[in-house]
């Protein structure tokens, strides 16, 4: 479906501009609420959830759901995107060059993860509003927090959305690619607590809990339980993200916390990753005693960031998706991602949502670019999905 090309390019370099990372999107907001409520959608059709309260940081503002009543019969759709941006790309200006988009200053990430998926949005939704395309029912769902854990989904008040029955979520690159499924990630967290000492005088008194953490992940590592984990036709990943401890070169470091996260499309051999990370902390934190025979100890605690899923080929968002790619003259595949996404919690709320790309290239780093011609078929396949053709 023909679109307006030069207006959906002017929306996502307006969006991309806006501050607003994880946790401060209100800008984004209000812009998308503006342009909507401009394009003649009454104030009533919007609602805010309470998501913000519900996640760790808080934030300015919750989700943001608009319902569209439809202008002909058929089931309700969902079209989402997030709004917020990595700290990268919170001070990015957009600028175009040739079929890109980049940000102007090299110290920037651009941000059209996933800018491009609201203006994707916005521009399928206000070519139906102002050429008067008939339209089942639609609801548009506008996430926070999803660069910090997909907390906006998470907490969704999915009460709010309106039972739709289709469910498409624009987060990606090629257009063509249909994500459908997903792996599920555990956070494990190892607090190490060794026991202080003098490190010049008494180092003999002392537990590292450094030394500790060391061979624990020495454990893993030798064990083939970190990085690509392979066993037999089981498979996922796992990564040591981020180590915090000591204060002074001369101080036997007395603790150490440790985040690392466990990933796989099976939730039982995540599991499974997840209890060798215990098991070697347990095993490391035994082996390490001082000279009095005391030994160190860890407290261990996980927390299940999102579950896998799997959409299946039959499912009636997926043949939409299909049909709309074919329609706008391209050859879509569908795909399953090893990363997190809103559409992970979406399938956990009862709303599976396929992910569809909007050319983002290079996300969260200086050279993050957004491919036009890419965009502008995702724009075009949005038009075709919320037509409900």
């Amino acid at each position: 479906m023909q679109i307006n090309r030069s207006n959906a390019v002017q929306r996502v370099m307006e969006l991309i501009a806006i501050r607003g990372g994880s946790g401060s999107e209100t800008e984004v907001r209000d812009y998308i609420q503006r342009t909507l409520t401009k394009a003649g959608v009454a104030k009533s059709a919007f609602a805010l959830d309470t998501a913000n309260r519900r996640s760790p940081i808080r934030g300015d503002t919750g989700n943001m759901i608009v319902k569209l009543k439809g202008t002909k019969r058929g089931p309700r759709r969902l079209l989402m995107a997030h709004m917020d941006t990595v700290p990268l790309a919170v001070d990015s200006v957009p600028v175009k060059d040739g079929d890109w988009i980049r940000p102007k200053s090299r110290a920037t990430a651009l941000g059209a993860d996933d800018r491009s998926g609201c203006a994707v949005i916005l521009s399928a939704v206000l070519e139906l509003l102002q050429k008067r395309i008939d339209h089942p029912p639609l609801t548009l769902l506008f996430t926070v927090q999803e660069e910090i854990g997909l907390c906006g989904a998470r907490f969704l008040t999915a009460s709010k959305l309106g039972k739709p029955e289709l469910c498409f979520n624009w987060d990606g690159r090629d257009p063509i690619d249909l994500i459908i499924g997903a792996v599920g990630a555990t956070y494990v967290t190892a607090e190490v607590n060794g026991i202080a000492s003098h490190a010049g005088v008494h180092p003999e008194d002392g537990i590292n809990a450094a030394v500790v953490a060391s061979l624990a992940l020495a454990d893993l590592q030798d064990n083939g339980w970190h990085g690509l984990v392979t066993k037999g036709k089981q498979y996922g990943t796992s990564n040591i993200g981020m180590m915090e401890g000591g204060a002074a070169t001369n101080v036997v470091m007395p603790e150490l916390s440790v985040v690392a996260e466990a990933r796989s499309h099976s939730r039982a051999f995540r599991g499974r990753i997840v209890r060798e990370y215990h098991k070697a902390f347990q095993r490391a934190a035994k082996q390490v005693r001082n000279a009095q025979g005391k030994s160190a100890s860890v407290k261990l605690s996980d927390d299940t960031r999102y579950e896998p899923f799997r959409i299946p080929q039959s499912a009636a968002s997926v043949k939409a998706a299909i049909a709309a790619a074919t329609q706008c003259g391209l050859e879509p595949q569908t795909s399953i991602c090893n990363g997190g996404l809103d559409a992970n919690w979406m399938s956990a709320h009862g709303y599976p949502a396929v992910t569809l790309g909007c050319g983002q290239h290079n996300i969260h780093t200086v050279d993050e670019r957004l491919n036009i011609p890419e965009y502008l078929q995702a724009c075009e396949i949005a038009t075709e999905i919320a037509a409900g053709e």
